[in-house]
């Protein structure tokens, strides 16, 4: 189990970036199965937190958590401070926007459409999106690379073009905390640094970011913390340095890949076995 952050003094509290995210203790069950068991997650303003570990680790569990779609059967989760169970929706929206590893919505809706649905937690019932609506979405498509994409339908455009579409939706709601289930999933390379460069940008001008990759090196380069799952409990937390060791990747993944450090950054990287030496 991971264990708190401690506590820190008043006067580096009041220095502190904002505490986004306190997950404690998670525990879910689906069908009568422990599918998370007392996982606790921080995440401040300004940083990425990777999720990172096997198949079935439970990593999009705790995103579902975090968004209240995974009922709890332990812990508590609070979102901006207040607990899950005290805000609304619309509220919790205005708090948290996430990007799904396979995000649904027409391949005729046009990625302007698809950006202004992004403003939809902050409207009345009945209300239409304003003038200031459609500049905030046309803010986003700008942010995420894919203004040119505007008039485009969702099922014209490539892989990557398609994620940061969904991105600039989720940038659109203007949530301090994004959760991006595998952005990188089944992009190439270069779109995978595409992608994960603009999330790095977010996290540089404020926002916080809680990230599920599969690529560990991938996770090492860009996230500032990370939290490593096995079989729904934290095997490991802290800094990736401290998190991506030869004895704990060869605890989870075997004699399939090794860790091997950087020949100029010293940093750790992760290679199938065959070409680690």
């Amino acid at each position: 189990m991971a264990t708190a952050a401690p506590a820190l003094s008043p006067a580096r509290a009041a220095e502190a970036p904002a505490l986004l995210l306190e997950a404690r203790d998670v525990a879910v069950e689906i069908d009568g199965n422990s599918v998370l068991d007392g996982v606790s997650l921080d995440v401040r303003a300004g940083e990425i937190v990777g999720l990172v570990g096997p198949n079935g680790a439970g990593k999009s569990t705790l995103l579902r958590a975090v968004t209240g779609l995974a009922e709890l059967r332990g812990g508590e989760i609070r979102v901006g401070g207040d607990g899950l169970e005290a805000l609304a929706r619309r509220e919790l929206a205005r708090r948290v926007a996430v990007v799904q590893q396979l995000p649904e919505a027409p391949a005729t809706l046009r990625v302007r459409q698809l950006a202004l649905l992004g403003r939809h937690p902050h409207l009345g019932l009945l209300s239409r999106e304003s003038a200031r609506d459609h500049a905030i979405a046309e803010d986003a498509l700008r942010e995420a690379g894919c203004l040119e994409l505007a008039g485009r339908e969702l099922g014209t455009l490539s892989g990557g073009e398609r994620r940061r579409a969904f991105i600039a939706r989720a940038l659109a709601q203007q949530a301090p905390l994004l959760l991006l289930d595998e952005p990188t999933a089944n992009l190439d390379a270069g779109a995978q640094h595409e992608v994960l460069e603009l999330v790095a940008d977010l996290a540089r001008r404020g926002s916080g970011v809680v990230l599920v990759v599969h690529d560990l090196t991938l996770a090492i380069a860009y996230c500032d913390r990370l939290v490593l799952l096995d079989r729904g409990v934290v095997v490991a937390s802290g800094p990736p340095e401290d998190v991506i060791t030869p004895e704990i990747v060869g605890r989870l993944y075997g004699d399939a890949v090794t860790v091997v450090a950087h020949p100029l950054t010293g940093a750790p990287l992760v290679l199938p076995s065959r070409l680690g030496g």
